[in-house]
């Protein structure tokens, strides 16, 4: 027997999701991080994502929607997520958890290119050690918090924050709505067939 309320669960979420919609720079900042990597991609750049547990599903699943495809067919477009398990667990294991996703950046980023972090904390330590790295490779960083934004709202480019204090979960559910909005949004700036396609 369930211990919660069904429809409690879903009331907090849609309550995440408008607090989300009402600050006043959401919109302004999802098109800026639209226009930022369709931007990096069209001048022969890439984007590299990344995040922890959910979140590194999260990265996965904006890579392969742009690589593979969203809601049209149009061309494959560059974007990589930090995933390889034989990297992490060699990283992980030689230098420390906290540079798996730096030391990737450090050896395939270039400048231009695009390093979007996920974390719903706003601290997670290997996310701010990659948007170290993306600074000193000439790339600029987008990342996806939570809770107040934590040390990484001032160390990325460029902050999308969805304030809430409670689980994870709620933060995440923002987030992957955010990821579908990017990825659209990259494809309509990319491509004119997607851009004529409004449903």
């Amino acid at each position: 027997m369930l211990t919660f309320n069904v429809l409690d669960d879903l009331k907090e979420s849609l309550l995440v999701l408008e607090n989300f919609i009402n600050k006043a720079d959401t919109r302004d900042k999802i098109e800026q991080a639209i226009e930022m990597m369709s931007s990096s991609i069209k001048n022969g750049g890439k984007v590299i994502s990344a995040g922890n547990g959910g979140s590194m599903c999260d990265a996965q699943h904006f890579a392969e929607e742009l690589t593979g495809r969203y809601r049209d067919d149009r061309p494959s477009y560059a974007a990589i997520a930090i995933c390889d398990p034989s990297h992490i667990t060699c990283v992980g294991n030689d230098y420390g958890f906290d540079y798996i996703f730096s030391r990737f950046i450090e050896g395939m980023g270039s400048a231009g290119d695009i390093f979007l972090g996920i974390s719903t904390s706003g601290n997670s330590k290997n996310i701010i050690e990659g948007c170290r790295a993306a600074k000193e490779k000439g790339m600029k960083s987008i990342v996806l918090l939570g809770k107040s934004g934590g040390a990484l709202k001032d160390m990325c480019d460029l902050p999308i924050i969805v304030e809430h204090n409670g689980y994870a979960d709620r933060i995440q559910e923002v987030h992957t709505m955010i990821i579908h909005i990017m990825i659209r949004g990259i494809e309509q700036y990319l491509s004119p067939a997607c851009r004529n396609n409004k449903s």
